[in-house]
C-alpha cells in the first residue's frame, strides 16, 4: 500500500483510509466491523477516520482493533452536541468534553487528529473552537488539530497555524476544492483527507443507493449525468460498472496534495477492489484533464459547491 507524508504532521499515511460513518449510521454488525477493519490493517491501510457523532462508531473501533492501536493513525471529529456532553455547539466546553469522551470511547491515550466537524466559516473566524483544539493538543490529548468541511471554510482553515489537517470532498463529481483548497494546503503543508472519493457511486441509479447515501448520491448522480462522460470516452473499455470505481478513485488520488482517500465500505470484496485500484496509481494527466473539463463544461458558472 502506497504511503504519503501527511503534510507537516510528518505522519506516513496510506493512500486509502477507512471512514467509520457506515459502521455507526448503518449499525453494522460488530463481527463484520472486526472483519473489515482487520482486513484493511492487514493490507496496509493505516488511517481510520470516525466522529463523535457517528453512533457507536468510536466504541466498535476500540473493541475490534484497539489491540492494534499502534498500527494506525486515528482521526475523529467534534464540535456539535452529542450524548454525554453539554454546552453550545462549537464552544470550548463542548470541544473539551468531546475530546475526553472520544478518548474514553476509543480506549486510547491520544488521538492522532481531532477535526472540527463541518462548522461554518464564521465559527472558524471567531477562533474559540480552533483555540479549544489547540489547548487539547498542548495538553497531549490530541497530536494535531484539524477541520472537516468544504468550500470557503476549508480553504480558510488551511491557512490557520493551528490547523495541520483538513478533510474535504474530492471526487469526479465534486471538484471545487481542487482549485480552492489544494493550492493553499500545499503552501501551508496541511495534510488532506478526501471524503467520498468515489462520489457515492454516482454512476448507479439513485434507487440502488441505501439509506443516508441517497442524500449525497442524488446530487452527484445528477452532476455526472450532466458531465455526459463515459469510461469509454476516457479510454476504459470494460463494463462501466467496473470501470467507474477504478476511474473515480484513481482520479482523486491523482492529486499529490491528497494524502489519503477515505472509503466507507464494510464489504471485504469491495475493499480489496479499492486496494487494487489504488495500486494502479494516478490516472494519465490527459484523462484527468478530460474529467476536469467535463465538470467545468457542465457547470460553467461554478454553482456546484462542495457537498459538506
Amino acid at each position: 500500500m502506497e504511503k504519503r507524508t501527511f503534510g507537516r504532521t510528518g505522519l506516513s499515511v496510506s493512500v486509502l483510509g477507512f471512514g467509520g460513518a457506515p459502521i455507526g449510521y448503518l449499525k453494522t454488525d460488530r463481527d463484520r466491523v472486526s472483519t473489515i477493519l482487520n482486513f484493511l490493517l492487514d493490507r496496509g491501510v493505516n488511517l481510520i477516520d470516525t466522529a463523535a457523532s457517528y453512533p457507536g462508531s468510536e466504541e466498535v473501533i476500540a473493541e475490534t482493533i484497539g489491540h492494534r492501536r499502534d498500527q494506525f493513525v486515528l482521526v475523529s471529529k467534534c464540535g456539535q452536541k452529542v450524548e454525554g456532553v453539554s454546552g453550545e455547539d462549537w464552544s470550548p466546553q463542548i470541544i473539551a468534553q468531546t475530546v475526553d469522551r472520544s478518548l474514553k470511547r476509543l480506549k486510547t491515550d491520544r488521538l492522532d487528529v481531532m477535526l472540527l466537524h463541518s462548522c461554518k466559516l464564521e465559527v472558524l473566524e471567531k477562533g474559540d473552537a480552533v483555540a479549544a483544539l489547540a489547548k487539547a493538543r498542548d495538553a497531549g490529548k490530541i497530536r494535531f488539530a484539524g477541520y472537516s468541511g468544504d468550500n470557503d471554510a476549508v480553504a480558510y482553515a488551511a491557512t490557520l497555524p493551528d490547523i495541520a489537517v483538513v478533510e474535504t470532498s474530492v471526487s469526479i463529481a465534486d471538484q471545487v476544492n481542487l482549485a480552492t483548497l489544494l493550492p493553499v494546503a500545499r503552501e501551508h503543508k496541511v495534510g488532506v483527507l478526501a471524503k467520498r472519493p468515489i462520489a457515492n457511486a454516482a454512476w448507479k441509479d439513485v434507487s440502488q443507493q441505501k439509506g443516508l447515501y441517497q442524500n449525497y448520491a442524488k446530487p452527484y448522480t445528477e452532476r455526472l449525468q450532466k458531465m455526459d462522460l463515459t469510461p469509454a470516452d476516457l479510454g476504459f473499455t470494460g463494463p462501466p460498472e467496473e470501470e467507474w470505481p477504478r476511474i473515480a478513485l484513481r482520479f482523486t488520488l491523482s492529486f499529490p496534495e491528497v494524502h489519503s482517500a477515505i472509503i466507507g465500505t464494510t464489504n471485504p470484496t469491495n475493499a480489496q477492489r479499492n486496494i487494487e485500484h489504488a495500486a494502479e496509481g494516478p490516472l494519465d494527466p490527459d484523462v484527468v484533464a478530460k474529467i476536469r473539463a467535463a465538470f467545468q463544461h457542465a457547470d460553467p458558472v461554478g454553482a456546484w459547491a462542495g457537498l459538506t
